[in-house]
């Protein structure tokens, strides 16, 4: 039997997402620009603390010896760029699976780390999960479609909105709530205000599909992979909630353009996760080190042509919508 971890890796890597969010959005080109390049400002603000560069490796895996080995990959990656990594759910590592296929602290002692973890996971786990990693923020997965999915899935919910007024109040990192691709919609994040998060990650259809991933895997509802709101749409859907929480985006985010999409539609940053998974996978590590450190340059490239010299900047740029996007903003 296959671990359900090196299953998720697997078809991860194969889905192909059929539309993406990203390409409905065209922003307005400014021909002259008040900055110079070497002025551009990458640094971001979130979870109480300041950031260096507006992206970071999102959520993917542990808990195998496969995913050790990914995620030291990622690690380095991250140590050498200066990024942030977040690994994916501590749980497996609470039931003494590969715990060591988390933490390269010690290998990479500037690594700058933050974990994850369910939230039907009580919060006594949430406790032990900071205590072991140290993290400097601890992110809260929602992923309902995928449960429901999952032969082996969670079928109780009542606890959840529970654990999450619990985690909100009685730890002492950051929490940040995430989804998983599915996208997340106005109520979900007025309700989790209200507990008092002060981030959310609303991790969007585009990229990773987990109802896909749940299929491959015995779900058998193949028309539900697209289930979910794209991560262009739920930024705009959450517009009017820019400057009451700190967003954060993730979801079929391919390279700096989309990052910088992101950004403009009110992401304080962009979490990457399918995208450097595939690096990892298909290149040397010196090489996605290159790659990522390439794409700082782009996003400062982008910003000098949208004549903007800070992150804050991007939120005021004008863009146009296509197709989809286009369509449901008309709706609503």
């Amino acid at each position: 039997m296959t671990n359900r971890k090196d299953d998720h890796i697997k078809h991860a890597l194969k889905y192909q997402a059929p539309y993406n969010s990203f390409d409905d959005i065209e922003l307005i080109h400014r021909s002259l620009p008040t900055y110079d390049l070497n002025e551009i400002d990458l640094s971001t603000h979130f979870a109480g603390r300041d950031w260096d560069f507006p992206f970071y490796i999102n959520a993917m895996t542990g808990g195998s010896e496969k995913a050790g080995q990914v995620n030291r990959k990622l690690a380095e990656v991250a140590a050498v760029t200066g990024i942030l990594m977040v690994t994916g759910s501590y749980s497996a590592a609470l039931k003494n699976e590969h715990p060591d296929s988390f933490d390269f602290r010690e290998a990479f002692p500037n690594l700058r780390l933050a974990t994850n973890i369910g939230i039907d996971k009580p919060i006594e786990l949430g406790r032990k999960a900071v205590d072991q990693m140290k993290p400097l923020f601890l992110q809260v997965h929602v992923n309902l479609m995928q449960e429901l999915l999952m032969p082996e899935g969670e079928r109780a919910f009542r606890s959840w909105k529970k654990n999450l007024e619990s985690y909100a109040s009685e730890l002492d990192v950051p929490v940040i709530l995430k989804e998983v691709g599915f996208g997340m919609d106005d109520q979900t994040v007025r309700f989790a205000m209200s507990k008092g998060i002060k981030t959310v990650d609303i991790s969007g259809r585009g990229g990773t599909s987990f109802a896909y991933i749940e299929n491959q895997r015995g779900g058998n509802r193949d028309y539900l992979n697209e289930w979910g709101q794209s991560t262009a749409q739920t930024l705009l859907n959450l517009k009017d909630l820019r400057e009451e929480i700190e967003i954060l985006a993730s979801g079929g985010v391919r390279h700096p353009l989309d990052i910088i999409k992101c950004l403009v539609l009110g992401a304080k940053a962009v979490g990457l996760s399918r995208t450097v998974l595939e690096l990892v996978e298909t290149h040397t590590v010196p090489e996605v080190i290159t790659i990522i450190n390439g794409w700082k340059e782009d996003l400062r490239l982008i910003m000098c042509a949208l004549d903007c010299r800070t992150i804050a900047e991007l939120s005021k740029v004008d863009y146009l919508l296509y197709g989809k996007l286009a369509q449901a903003v008309k709706k609503v």
